[in-house]
């Protein structure tokens, strides 16, 4: 398991890892992030604003870069940034295939700005693509955003093919999306091929607001799964100045911000192997990473624990928040 890297870091910063889908293309839902990315939205501005998101993450103790075939140009980016610097070999890249980029690089695009398909043809599509820009470099290929009637939890010959990946040395994981997140952990779980558990790793959606599959996530890490937790920091909603007043008066205690607050509540989960900051400026990401020295006692869980919506309610939110 390439994660076995990131158990042998030192750093305290090591199981934060960093996720491109703000930078790697102009639109995307995370509140706030108008004002985040520079003026011009241009592939070049983008690059290069990721390059130095990413070359500040590795100076920080990152080892974790998480990426998609529909976060718009992202695998491109991080291809550029690892062939600028061959030197560079602890990192662990992980990418996800299903969701196909559709909006043309336009934040105001019309319709569904990526398109889902779980099939055996889009796989073989998609890695093909993913293998063209990361090559030996890609450790973990994810199907994105699962949900309980997905044909990638049933479709025997996709499993086959994402075997035969996995015997190649790429470890095969998911991610899963929807307010029944437990429910597909819990049938990706019995997915096997030829005796053997198929998925190494899953990732959720997992933070203060929305925490309904974190039994459903202990019993993937203790199957032996490699657990990542996305959104974090529910697309900017625990965000200054979105965070929600308790929030912002334990990171007011704290001294630090409400993201890092919000990003050690997650952390402290003795599940989560790898949790992801979406930083879109290095300010973000330095203040993201202060997570590793957020103590939380008693008192300040208990408050944090009142923040839980139903999965509904969450989602439903989540929904109609605007791509900027």
């Amino acid at each position: 398991m390439p994660f076995s890297r990131l158990a042998a870091a030192t750093t305290p910063t090591a199981h934060i890892g960093f996720g491109l889908a703000a930078v790697g293309r102009p639109g995307y839902i995370t509140l706030g992030r108008e004002a985040d990315l520079p003026p011009s939205r241009s592939v070049e501005a983008l690059r290069e604003r990721t390059l130095e998101l990413l070359d500040a993450a590795y100076a920080l103790g990152v080892r974790y870069i998480d990426v998609a075939r529909s976060y718009g140009r992202s695998e491109e980016f991080l291809a550029d940034w690892l062939h600028a610097r061959p030197d560079i070999r602890d990192v662990v890249i992980g990418s996800k295939w299903g969701y196909t980029y559709t909006a043309a690089w336009s934040a105001d695009a019309v319709g569904p700005h990526e398109v889902k398909d779980h099939s055996v043809a889009a796989y073989l599509r998609q890695r093909e693509e993913s293998a063209q820009l990361l090559g030996e470099r890609l450790d973990l290929y994810q199907i994105h955003s699962v949900t309980p009637e997905s044909p990638a939890l049933t479709d025997k010959e996709l499993h086959a093919k994402l075997a035969e990946l996995a015997a190649g040395g790429v470890s095969v994981g998911l991610s899963v999306s929807g307010p029944e997140q437990a429910a597909a952990i819990r049938a990706a779980l019995a997915v096997t091929v030829d005796g053997e558990p198929l998925f190494r790793t899953v990732q959720a959606t997992y933070n203060a607001l929305e925490t309904s599959a974190g039994p459903a996530l202990a019993e993937a890490h203790d199957a032996g799964l490699t657990v990542l937790v996305k959104e974090a920091m529910a697309n900017g909603r625990l965000a200054d100045p979105h965070a929600p007043a308790p929030l912002r008066e334990i990171a007011e205690a704290t001294g630090l911000g409400c993201d890092a607050v919000a990003l050690a509540l997650v952390l402290r989960q003795p599940w989560a192997g790898v949790v992801l900051s979406g930083a879109a400026t290095s300010v973000q990401l330095v203040s993201n990473l202060h997570a590793a020295a957020v103590d939380l006692d008693a008192e300040q869980l208990e408050r944090l624990a009142g923040l839980t919506e139903e999965p509904v309610a969450y989602w439903g939110r989540r929904g109609q928040l605007p791509w900027h």
